[in-house]
């Protein structure tokens, strides 16, 4: 697979079908601006990117300014696209079980229902919400481990926001026993679960996706894209003109 070198990570350029043909296991990230952002100044989050084992453009915006910038194409693969199709994907694959672990009271047990119901077979074998600021908990932690442990599940989809899913991913993935995928996708459960509603499609290939959640969660999403992710570009302006350096280099 054919990597891009986007500031202080390389990502994988590749078409979301033939991505889905070669991950077989490991842990995936979906770097956006938000990610780009943290990733310059959090020492932490970049030491969990480098465990990733995969890492796809998930940013309209990113795939945009890096055709200006490079004059080449970089594919897209959005975790919200890529949970349903890797599960169309593997709808008759026996060996994939997965569970669900992120999102509020109850969505997350919502969405498992859904995809159920959808698929005609349990490919979702277990979900659970975790509390407000359980990566700081230790002893609840150590339960959710033992929980996933328990179940059948081959794969741990993560949705509980950036950085707080890659860097729990990174600290605790060698302690499950069954799990061979890591799937670090934010707010897809949201999505499955019918509680959050996706952006339109054209809303999406305009890079106008942040607008639209920002409209739907003001109050949460303000800081990221008013305050936050204007730094993205004075990244590039630095990258133009060969003045970036990785900062933990």
């Amino acid at each position: 697979m054919i990597r891009e070198k986007i500031f202080n990570i390389n990502v994988h350029n590749i078409a979301l079908n033939e991505f889905l043909k070669v991950f077989h296991k490991g842990i995936l990230f979906t770097p956006n601006v938000d990610h780009i952002i943290n990733l310059q100044n959090d020492l932490e989050f970049y030491n969990a990117y480098k465990k990733a084992d995969y890492l796809v453009c998930d940013s309209q915006v990113m795939k945009i300014f890096f055709f200006l910038t490079r004059f080449r194409k970089l594919n897209k693969i959005t975790g919200s696209d890529f949970f349903p199709e890797f599960c169309n994907y593997h709808q008759n694959n026996p060996d994939i079980k997965i569970f669900l672990l992120g999102s509020g009271p109850g969505v997350a047990i919502k969405a498992m229902d859904r995809i159920n119901k959808k698929y005609s077979r349990k490919i979702i074998v277990g979900a659970h919400s975790p509390s407000f600021g359980f990566e700081k908990n230790e002893k609840e932690c150590f339960n959710i481990v033992r929980d996933i442990n328990k179940t059948e599940a081959t794969v741990l989809l993560v949705g509980v926001g950036s950085p707080k899913q890659e860097k729990w991913i990174a600290k605790h993935y060698l302690s499950f026993n069954k799990i061979k995928f890591f799937l670090a996708l934010g707010a897809t459960i949201d999505f499955e679960s019918g509680v959050v509603k996706r952006s339109p499609k054209w809303i999406s290939t305009l890079a106008l996706e942040w607008l639209y959640r920002l409209i739907q969660e003001p109050k949460r999403m303000y800081r990221r894209y008013l305050l936050r992710n204007p730094y993205f570009f004075i990244l590039l302006l630095r990258d133009f003109f060969n003045r970036y350096k990785n900062p933990f280099s």
